[in-house]
């Protein structure tokens, strides 16, 4: 299923280069708006945050997310 709405650039920009990214920065965090990267990778979501701020500012949307080959699911109870 494509996805639609908000961050839909940035989650295709993710998914063209998660293989690549998986072979060198897994469980890695990494910033994206449109079709920009931040250059590097972040040990923390709090330090990708901090570097997408600071490239792209603040109000604006931008994607944070972390590099596995696939989403981690969480059970609530």
């Amino acid at each position: 299923m494509a996805p639609t709405g908000t961050l839909t650039a940035e989650l295709k920009v993710f998914e063209q280069h998660r293989q690549e990214w998986l072979r060198g920065y897994p469980g890695k965090y990494v910033a994206i708006q449109d079709d920009v990267v931040v250059e590097g990778f972040f040990g923390t979501y709090a330090e990708a945050l901090k570097a997408g701020l600071q490239k792209f500012g603040v109000g604006r949307s931008f994607l944070v997310k972390q590099v596995w080959m696939t989403e981690p699911v969480y059970f609530v109870s």
